[in-house]
């Protein structure tokens, strides 16, 4: 009996097919979890990452509310045309406080990994407002209502902001417990540079203080939209990256 005979025998006994099948997966998932219980982390650790400020954090969720990464990846791929484009490729470690992550590579607008300092916050204000004064070609839907709507997370009589920070917390992110008893003023002092931000810098590295929408009166979904594209891809100094020689 030939070899092909021997697999034909195999397909006409669904019994034995289903056998062989779970068989085959089970090998092949072994392989591939067995790794995991004998390294400490998938994710090369990199120098510079922080969790999330919490103006940022609020600005990370209105971006996902609004669904902007069904047009802009955060992805960098290691291609030369997208190295030249929109810089670094992209680390495991800079997406390792997101839940949900924003990787992809689905792209009606640019990829976005790198946005952080690119442009300044009235760039953003006026791209925001109106896409196609700065953009002309831009499908981009206007959110100009961004900048009347206070906050909510950022309402003294909300606790909104901090729940946010317990609950990323209890799935890994660093906060510590001065963090979160905190965010509320972390939030305001982010937003308002005439306000004191002794304690957000002491608790966070590499923070832009700034009134990012222009209008020091009042906190808006503005400013934390454009507090948290203005962070992207700035955590990391790549001019002195190096990979760790026993990394896997």
């Amino acid at each position: 009996m030939g070899l092909l005979d021997k697999h034909g025998v195999i397909e006409r006994n669904a019994t034995l097919l289903m056998v062989a099948s779970l068989l085959v997966v089970s090998i092949g998932g072994i392989v591939e979890i067995s790794p995991l219980f004998y390294i400490e982390s998938t994710i090369e650790k990199v120098e510079g990452m922080r969790p999330y400020t919490p103006l940022e954090l609020a600005g990370r969720n209105i971006y996902i509310r609004e669904g902007c990464y069904l047009c802009h990846s955060q992805m960098i791929r290691p291609f030369k045309d997208e190295v030249e484009r929109f810089g670094h490729y992209s680390l495991a470690a800079e997406s390792m406080y997101d839940h949900p992550f924003q990787w992809g590579s689905k792209r009606t607008g640019p990829d976005l990994a790198r946005v952080g300092n690119r442009y300044s916050s009235e760039w953003h204000v006026r791209h925001l407002t109106d896409p196609r004064s700065v953009v002309p070609e831009s499908v981009m839907p206007t959110y100009a209502f961004m900048a009347n709507t206070k906050l909510e997370y950022g309402q003294i009589d909300n606790d909104l902001i901090t729940k946010a920070l317990e609950t990323n917390a209890v799935v890994g992110v660093p906060y510590t417990q001065d963090m979160i008893d905190n965010a509320k003023a972390d939030l305001q002092a982010q937003a308002n540079p005439e306000l004191d931000s002794s304690g957000l810098l002491s608790r966070y590295n590499n923070v832009r203080i700034e009134d990012f929408d222009g209008n020091p009166g009042e906190v808006t979904e503005m400013d934390a939209l454009i507090a948290y594209l203005q962070m992207l891809g700035t955590l990391v100094d790549f001019s002195t990256y190096e990979p760790e020689k026993n990394f896997r």
